[in-house]
């Protein structure tokens, strides 16, 4: 990989992959946590539905404004966690992966959702009839049925932060070696003189990483599909 690809290039490449890691894996929790929630029935819960998925339809850059608003260094939260533990996300790596979570959580709630949805009532009722208590039918039933929308949900969600550009550029700026991804290389390379051949080799890389993510997110959950005998 590195003779194809210049120093500076292969250092985007695998600030991108851990970026997505890591927006994807602190994501995932609250994606499962708010597909739960949203595969009942309560009040409010169009709105709380639109607002998780608010980050699909609102373009990047104002995600990434919204951010900077409330993590930026002269936001009171941002300023108060900057004082108080030490934790910054402007300018940091960690802002990127946070914007990339925050821009993906949708594709993971989506997913485990209609995962949920799909598993018959009556397996739960039965269990509950059985002494099951909650934690009981969440680990023994809910989960293992619903683990195909769960990795379908995370491997196209890190496909997608892989592609994210507005947002991470609006909050955390292009800095080379912390927050220039690939997105961010490729726009880098257009804009330099002679960069073409940069640009057109990370354009070509980020296309077979973003078909390998929906590739392996198919295989990944036919194969649980098949493993759970549904």
């Amino acid at each position: 990989m590195t003779a194809l690809l210049a120093p500076a290039e292969f250092e985007a490449l695998l600030l991108s992959l851990k970026v997505s890691l890591v927006a994807v894996g602190c994501a995932l929790p609250v994606a499962v946590a708010l597909a739960l929630l949203l595969s009942r029935s309560f009040p409010g819960r169009a709105i709380l539905d639109a607002l998780v998925h608010l980050p699909i339809v609102l373009p990047p850059v104002v995600m990434g404004y919204l951010l900077l608003l409330t993590f930026g260094l002269k936001a009171p939260l941002g300023a108060w966690l900057d004082a108080t533990f030490g934790i910054r996300f402007m300018f940091s790596w960690t802002g990127a992966a946070l914007a990339a979570g925050l821009i993906t959580l949708p594709f993971q709630v989506r997913a485990i959702r209609l995962a949920l949805e799909a598993i018959d009532p009556g397996l739960m009722q039965a269990a509950e009839t059985l002494g099951a208590g909650p934690l009981d039918r969440f680990a023994s039933i809910t989960l293992p049925l619903a683990a195909p929308g769960i990795l379908a949900g995370a491997i196209t969600a890190f496909a997608a932060s892989l592609g994210e550009f507005g947002a991470i550029i609006t909050f955390v700026s292009n800095i080379p070696g912390e927050t220039r991804t690939l997105p961010l290389a490729i726009y880098t390379a257009i804009q330099t003189p002679g960069g073409e051949a940069a640009a057109a080799r990370l354009v070509v890389l980020a296309m077979a990483l973003a078909f390998a993510g929906l590739i392996l997110s198919e295989f990944a959950a036919a194969r649980l599909k098949r493993l759970a005998g549904r």
